[in-house]
């Protein structure tokens, strides 16, 4: 059986769209599944988009995402080089080969003469598409022309009165009529290949068993489909993957969000978070799961059940999916990640120490959803309240809030290192003994120390701040809040 061999083929023109890391992803998860190989090709023939340094960025975003490719760039296998303007030479090579058969041709014209073309075919609702005018060239014609070296482009030769059918993994069997298919430019006035020759000689000569690409590219297909057939290319499989849509179902593109991988990467988004929201973004298990290790992923994915239906891109799915996950990972990993936030927040200069941070973490984790927020939702571990919730004064501070205050304070110097139960401890004790409930000391008890009137557990609160803290911020809010 043949191994199966997949691909990634980006154009370097600025950022990763998550609809191109979701391709890379499919692709990955299917190789890795069936014990194939991924590869990673740069398609920069179109040299007016070509953006400086993308290249780089776009490695760089791949790995930290973790889709290793097997080939690539900077992993040379036996098919490279991976870099389409490094192959210039093979798409000559095959473009001539095509013209020799009779299944492409020289074109001479002028812009100005396509321009006139379009024009009289809009004008008449004529479908627009080249007329072969430059079939009907001699040969001696087409070798003056060459010889005084014009402008030209190679085109696609299509037959008329075919059909073209595929059988594609994800939508079935697709029937195409070769007499709407316009005869695509293959070789550009520049020397440089359109995407459509370019990536059928790629396809074949790395051993692309699997084509696994968005929507946008079927309508493409069967021009490719005869490019293999006139070279005498076995095709490859087909698998055309669903749209990404915004929430009003128009096609998701930037003037409605974030759709750079490096933007949610900026934002804070784990990879974890990330790769999984957009695993489901078309795709689902038999059991509807949603959370999802890669290893996991690996291991349940299969191209028949991604749907044919666009994929709605929700971000309040993301903003959960990356709670989830970052609920899960181990506190000394997010003691790390922690420490980075640090760095470039206020507190830069004053970090506090691990064994602080952990007992935050802890006490913090099942509110957070993203790390900055364990520095963002409670500033009060590393500052004293400078204000109190006015909202909270006015529903939470009663008439006898100060004297409840005033007596956890006289009972807590009494106790020398207090540990979490003794805050516990002394509250429940002055709740009994004035047999009131014990909200009525916890909620101004938390305003006091917090400034805010929601966080963690009160008594993880009290117990990570530390006694001599509390009491100072206690008896600060004590001269400071009136009712």
């Amino acid at each position: 059986m043949k191994e199966v061999r997949v691909r990634f083929a980006p154009s370097p023109t600025g950022y990763l769209h998550v609809g191109g890391l979701r391709t890379a992803l499919y692709n990955y998860l299917f190789a890795k599944k069936n014990n194939g190989k991924f590869v990673l090709r740069i398609e920069d023939t179109d040299r007016n988009r070509l953006v400086e340094g993308a290249v780089e960025k776009l490695i760089e975003t791949l790995k930290w995402v973790g889709l290793d490719y097997d080939e690539g760039p900077d992993k040379p296998g036996d098919v490279g080089p991976y870099t389409q303007s490094q192959r210039l030479d093979l798409y000559k090579k095959y473009a001539e080969k095509l013209i020799a058969d009779g299944n492409a041709y020289y074109a001479f014209d002028t812009p100005e003469r396509l321009q006139e073309l379009r024009d009289y075919q809009y004008k008449n609702k004529l479908q627009p598409k080249y007329d072969k005018l430059a079939l009907k060239l001699s040969k001696e014609e087409i070798e003056e022309k060459l010889a005084n070296g014009e402008p030209h482009v190679v085109r696609l030769n299509v037959r008329s009165g075919e059909k073209i059918k595929l059988n594609d993994i994800i939508r079935g069997q697709v029937e195409f009529e070769t007499d709407i298919i316009d005869d695509q430019i293959l070789i550009k006035s520049d020397g440089f290949p359109t995407y459509h020759l370019a990536n059928v000689v790629d396809d074949y000569l790395m051993g692309i068993t699997h084509v696994i690409r968005g929507e946008e590219w079927l309508s493409s297909t069967p021009k490719h489909i005869l490019l293999y057939k006139y070279l005498g290319w076995e095709l490859p499989e087909f698998a055309h993957l669903p749209l990404l849509l915004n929430p009003d179902r128009s096609k998701l593109s930037k003037r409605q969000g974030d759709v750079a991988v490096e933007d949610y990467r900026a934002k804070g988004y784990l990879k974890e978070a990330l790769i999984n929201f957009v695993a489901l973004l078309g795709w689902s298990t038999s059991d509807n799961r949603e959370i999802f290790e890669m290893n996991e992923l690996i291991e349940e994915f299969s191209l028949e059940r991604v749907h044919k239906a666009g994929a709605i891109f929700n971000i309040e799915k993301l903003n959960w999916l990356n709670a989830e996950h970052l609920r899960k990972k181990p506190a000394e990993e997010l003691l790390s990640m922690l420490k980075e936030e640090f760095k470039n927040s206020k507190y830069a200069d004053s970090i506090p120490d691990d064994d602080y941070l952990l007992l935050i973490i802890e006490a913090m984790r099942e509110r957070v959803s993203f790390v900055r927020e364990y520095i963002e939702k409670c500033p009060y571990f590393y500052e004293r309240p400078t204000g109190y919730d006015e909202a909270v004064i006015k529903k939470r501070w009663k008439d006898d809030s100060q004297e409840l205050l005033r007596e956890y304070v006289g009972r807590l110097k009494r106790i020398e290192n207090p540990q979490k139960e003794d805050y516990e401890k002394i509250l429940v004790e002055i709740a009994e003994e004035r047999e009131i409930g014990k909200g009525r000391l916890i909620h101004p008890l938390r305003l006091a120390v917090s400034g805010v009137g929601i966080g963690p557990g009160v008594y993880d609160l009290l117990f990570i701040l530390g006694k001599d803290e509390v009491i100072n911020r206690i008896e600060t809010a004590l001269t400071k809040i009136s009712k």
